[in-house]
C-alpha cells in the first residue's frame, strides 16, 4: 500500500485492519527524483519508521565489510546517515536468535513478510503484494544485514529475499545490500520554521515595531 505524504502519513502509523485482518505496512514516497515529482529514490515505511531505497540492489555484490562502508558513505539528495539493516535478537545464545522462516523480528524479515506481502519458501519476486511495486532490482537472493553473529566474529546475519530465510553466512561471501535509514528522511527538518511560519514571523515583527511608533508618537 502506497500513500503520499500527509493524511497517508498519519494514517500509516496506525496498523489498519480491514474485518480483522491485518493490512500491509503503509509506504510514502521520499526524495523525488525532481522537485515535486513523483519517481522516488526511497520509501519511507510508518509502520516501522525507517526509510528503504527504493533501488534494492544498487551496487551489486559485495563483502558484508564492503557492503556496510557502502551503506554508510551514501549519499542520496543529501541524506547521509544511511545503514544496512539490522537483525535483532543476536544474543550469543544462538538459541535465542532467529533462523529460518517467518523471523519477523529483524528488519528484512518484517519487510519481506509483513512490507512486501512474501510467503515463507516463495521468492518475493513470486509472492508479494502491490508494495514490491515500489521498488526496482528486487533480488530473489541473500542480502546482508549489519549484525554480526554473535558467537563468531566470522560470520554475519542474512536474509533471503529467494524463500523468505533468515540465517548466518562468512563475512567474506559475497551477497546483495539494500540500504536503510531511521525515520522519515522526506520529513521537513525539526527546528527550522516553514518558509510560511517565517512569514508570518516576520509579520509579527514588523508590527510591533509600528505598534512602538504609535506610542512614541503619542508621548
Amino acid at each position: 500500500m502506497k500513500l503520499h505524504r500527509g493524511i497517508g502519513a498519519l494514517l500509516g502509523v496506525l496498523l489498519l485492519t480491514v474485518g480483522g485482518i491485518a493490512q500491509a505496512d503503509t509506504f510514502v514516497g521520499v526524495l523525488p527524483t525532481t522537485p515535486g515529482g513523483t519517481n522516488y529514490q526511497a520509501y519511507y515505511d510508518s509502520t516501522t519508521n525507517l526509510t528503504w531505497l527504493a533501488n534494492a540492489d544498487m551496487n551489486g555484490l559485495m563483502t558484508w565489510s564492503a557492503a556496510n562502508t557502502w551503506a554508510s558513505s551514501l549519499d542520496i539528495n543529501g541524506v547521509t546517515g544511511w545503514t544496512l539493516p539490522t537483525t535483532t535478537p543476536n544474543s550469543s545464545n544462538s538459541a535465542l536468535d532467529c533462523f529460518g522462516y517467518n523471523c519477523t523480528g529483524s528488519q528484512m524479515g518484517n519487510l519481506f513478510y509483513n512490507g512486501l506481502g512474501g510467503t515463507a519458501r516463495n521468492s518475493i519476486t513470486t509472492s508479494h503484494n502491490s508494495n514490491y511495486n515500489d521498488f526496482s532490482n528486487v533480488q530473489s537472493g541473500l542480502y546482508w544485514s549489519a549484525t554480526e553473529y554473535a558467537p563468531n566474529a566470522n560470520g554475519a546475519w542474512g536474509f533471503n529475499f529467494g524463500n523468505g530465510g533468515q540465517g548466518v553466512g562468512s563475512n567474506t561471501d559475497s551477497l546483495y545490500a539494500w540500504a536503510v535509514h531511521s525515520g522519515d528522511v522526506g520529513a521537513p527538518a525539526t527546528g527550522v520554521p516553514e518558509p510560511g511560519v517565517l512569514g508570518l514571523m516576520g509579520m509579527a515583527i514588523v508590527g510591533a515595531g509600528l505598534a512602538a511608533r504609535r506610542r512614541l508618537a503619542l508621548r
